[in-house]
């Protein structure tokens, strides 16, 4: 798939290195300037927002739910990675010009053709899936996976082993290898 870019692509070991300074700085910042005792981690924020947009339209029902009576509704520090998340990736797009929007990445089409619906109704599973598992963790895959690889933590790295496998597994049964 690589062999078909007609533009260059970053270079994986200086992209590393940059990433690994991000991670230094974000571990500083969260866990020293904000005095956080926890790094990354963004499964709470989400469920978050949706107490936050639920609580303009049904206040009530929002400030007798239990979950949300424990926990503030804000906007915080993980209400800002996970924003910052999009926006940098469509700045770095931009930069990087290759940004276009498509209804349907090509690989989809090729495999499932151009049914929207069908690849809304699976990226919703996923997700819903992904998040399910996130909060049964207690914690999302950049909690356990990233931020714990990075503090070298064994249950770090065997969260990171398993999404890997996960991974590959799934891609290699929905784009199963061509020939």
């Amino acid at each position: 798939m690589l062999k078909n870019l007609k533009k260059p692509i970053w270079n994986p070991y200086i992209a590393g290195i940059f990433v690994g300074i991000l991670a230094a700085i974000s571990v500083i910042i969260t866990t020293l300037v904000l005095g956080k005792a926890q790094y990354i981690g963004a499964s709470t924020t989400y469920v978050r927002v949706s107490g936050f947009i639920e609580k303009n339209f049904l206040k009530e029902h929002v400030s007798l739910n239990e979950y949300f009576q424990s926990k503030k509704i804000k906007v915080d520090w993980q209400m800002m990675l996970v924003f910052g998340i999009f926006f940098g990736s469509m700045v770095s797009s931009i930069v990087g010009k290759d940004f276009k929007v498509e209804k349907l990445p090509p690989m989809w089409k090729e495999k499932f053709g151009e049914g929207q619906l069908k690849r809304g109704i699976i990226a919703f599973i996923g997700g819903f899936t992904a998040m399910f598992g996130a909060r049964l963790a207690g914690g999302c895959p950049s909690g356990h996976g990233l931020s714990g690889m990075m503090q070298l933590a064994v249950s770090g790295i065997i969260a990171m082993i398993f999404f890997l496998i996960g991974g590959i597994l799934v891609a290699r049964l929905i784009y199963e290898r061509r020939k």
